[in-house]
């Protein structure tokens, strides 16, 4: 079975868009189409119609239709998809490590180095492949705008199998997705509404505070596009803020659980990096060289033999949790650390030991 799967023009880490407008004191009546095509010019009319009518925009927090006219004092939040650029995805056959799934959600273990959706060049082996192939196998029913009517029997268009939110590829933990239209859309929104819980465990540089936040907009780094910039004058970028708190101190580096307020592009990898303290053995953003302790003799030995055993950022996503779509009830999934980030611990442990009897 061929599929059609999209990619996002921006390669952003939010799967949709989402907007929130408050009418200002003394506006009159006016349709909820008009009022937000009015001020976000690059919405079609016709789409946010589409959006509405799947129940996309509400006014506060209650669904509405396009015809719905908006007063003075009231919040309007929209969500749609992105736009996408579309090309064929053909399911592959994956191992997946399933922590949860029933009809309606899908809880995954992500391993490292796997890219979660097509694009940039990686247009096969994703993670959307091998959960396009497993509903595929269980012959899940695809949401109705999910189907093309021009298409042969054969043939579905299934935009992205499920997600809602990603991990970076060399990044390993919790994953959920979601099995049908209702699902996705109740996770989205959880998502967009920071209602889930997500929290991560990452192998910093240096020695930081018992505990800590991060407060710095997200964006594009003006050099490098491919990699992200913390503006803390909020000049540019989306609002970001990631807690921390140490769980073990090792010499040089520090173990910390940090919580995410918000999910930008690199968030916990650029914030830390922001303040002085990126992960352990990441190459984007100077984590993969000795930025801690002083360089040469058995101390790099030591880090080039780490860096080979570990050669991605040391950040693992523990434990999510969310209310499920269906029945309302929190679940919550936990991971252990990863065997290589275990290792790399075990490895520190071991130095630092060796370097004080």
């Amino acid at each position: 079975m061929a599929m059609v799967v999209t990619e996002d023009n921006d390669g952003s880490d939010e799967l949709f868009e989402h907007h929130r407008l408050v009418a200002d004191a003394g506006q009159q009546p006016l349709r909820v189409d008009k009022f937000v095509t009015n001020l976000i010019s690059r919405m079609s009319r016709s789409r946010l119609q589409a959006s509405a009518k799947a129940g996309y925009v509400r006014v506060n927090g209650e669904s509405v239709k396009p015809n719905f006219k908006v007063k003075s004092g009231d919040v309007v939040t929209i969500e749609y998809p992105k736009p996408l650029r579309t090309f064929e995805l053909v399911p592959e056959a994956m191992v997946l490590d399933i922590l949860f799934e029933d009809d309606h959600v899908l809880v995954l273990n992500k391993p490292a180095d796997l890219v979660v959706h097509p694009g940039n060049g990686n247009y096969t082996g994703t993670l959307v492949h091998g959960v396009a192939h497993h509903l595929h196998q269980q012959k899940v029913a695809l949401p109705p705008e999910a189907s093309s009517p021009n298409s042969a029997s054969d043939e579905v268009v299934f935009p992205r199998p499920g997600l809602v939110h990603r991990l970076d590829k060399d990044t390993t933990g919790v994953m959920v997705l979601g099995k049908t239209e209702d699902a996705m859309t109740s996770l989205s929104l959880q998502f967009f509404e920071r209602a889930v819980e997500r929290r991560y465990l990452a192998l910093v540089w240096g020695d930081l505070e018992t505990e800590g936040t991060i407060r710095g907009h997200i964006g594009r780094n003006r050099r490098n596009r491919k990699i992200q910039a913390v503006f803390p004058n909020g000049e540019e970028g989306k609002h970001a803020v990631t807690h921390y708190s140490v769980l073990e101190r090792l010499g040089p580096v520090t173990l910390t659980e940090c919580r995410l307020e918000t999910g930008r592009t690199h968030q916990i990898r650029v914030h830390m990096e922001h303040i002085g303290h990126p992960l352990f053995g990441d190459p984007s953003y100077g984590g993969n060289r000795a930025v801690k302790g002083v360089r040469g003799g058995k101390y790099q030995a030591f880090l080039n033999n780490s860096f080979e055993l570990l050669p991605r950022q040391a950040l693992h996503a523990k434990s999510l949790g969310f209310t499920h779509p269906e029945t309302g009830k929190w679940l919550e999934f936990d991971t252990p650390l990863p065997t290589d980030m275990e290792d790399i611990m075990e490895r520190w442990k071991a130095y630092l030991g060796g370097l004080s009897s």
